[in-house]
């Protein structure tokens, strides 16, 4: 699968810089996605048209404030990925905070980049995520297992894994999911792979590839969801170009 998406990756790579307006449309089309897709996993209830109309500055009718903060809170974490992906910085606690931060703004500020201080389960799942005294240890040595074991894998096994191993911690007390797959996009786009959007019709695939990596210890079933798009999304992008 690899081989297969990295010479995609090459293909792609042949035709930079990419058309501008085609590069600007991709752009567009990749933040209204990615953000309603993430945000409806987790429960808000905007329509794909009506994130749209909201990162657009118009509130909409009958829904809440905390589901159009959601929405814009979403899109500014976007950007700020963007940002450190072309600063080429490295991934590390102070970063997770500071994704985590702009999740909550507005909505829950005390709890926003904040380890959690209570204990939580994970709703549908067998897995329970650790005692909160181990947060903060947990999330060390899983920095630190990203700076060394992490990077001798593929940047796609990498960034599923971050994004497995984070949720499984759940260090935070809202906004795991939405940062996790932050983080994951976060490591594909910095070594050079598009970011993939997860949607929300898949969400039980998901979840329980997930589940399955944290009980059992098998990651193969999301590593294989994530290459999967992966190399959809590079099908895409090389049609366009």
């Amino acid at each position: 699968m690899y081989e297969q998406i990295d010479e995609k990756k090459r293909l792609l790579d042949q035709k930079r810089p990419l058309p501008v307006h085609t590069l600007k449309s991709i752009r567009e089309h990749l933040i209204i996605n990615w953000t309603y897709h993430s945000n409806a996993i987790e429960g808000n209830t905007l329509t794909l048209s009506e994130t749209k109309v909201v990162l657009e500055g118009i509130t909409v009718g009958g829904k809440t404030i905390k589901e159009h903060l959601e929405a814009i809170n979403h899109r500014d974490a976007i950007v700020y990925v963007e940002e450190i992906v072309g600063n080429q910085e490295e991934l590390t606690e102070w970063q997770i905070k500071s994704i985590h931060r702009l999740i909550l703004k507005g909505i829950a500020d005390e709890h926003a980049g904040v380890y959690r201080k209570e204990n939580m389960l994970i709703s549908g799942a067998r897995h329970i995520p650790p005692d909160a005294i181990q947060v903060p240890s947990q999330m060390e040595r899983f920095i630190q297992w990203y700076k060394d074991e992490g990077q001798r894998l593929h940047p796609i096994e990498r960034a599923a894994i971050v994004h497995a191993d984070f949720v499984g911690i759940h260090p935070f007390i809202d906004g795991n999911g939405r940062t996790a797959r932050l983080l994951l996009n976060f490591e594909l786009m910095k070594n050079g792979y598009p970011p993939i959007v997860i949607q929300q019709e898949n969400r039980s695939q998901y979840y329980t590839a997930l589940d399955h990596a944290h009980t059992s210890g098998d990651y193969s079933p999301f590593i294989d969801l994530a290459a999967d798009l992966v190399d959809d999304t590079f099908d895409l992008y090389l049609r366009l170009v």
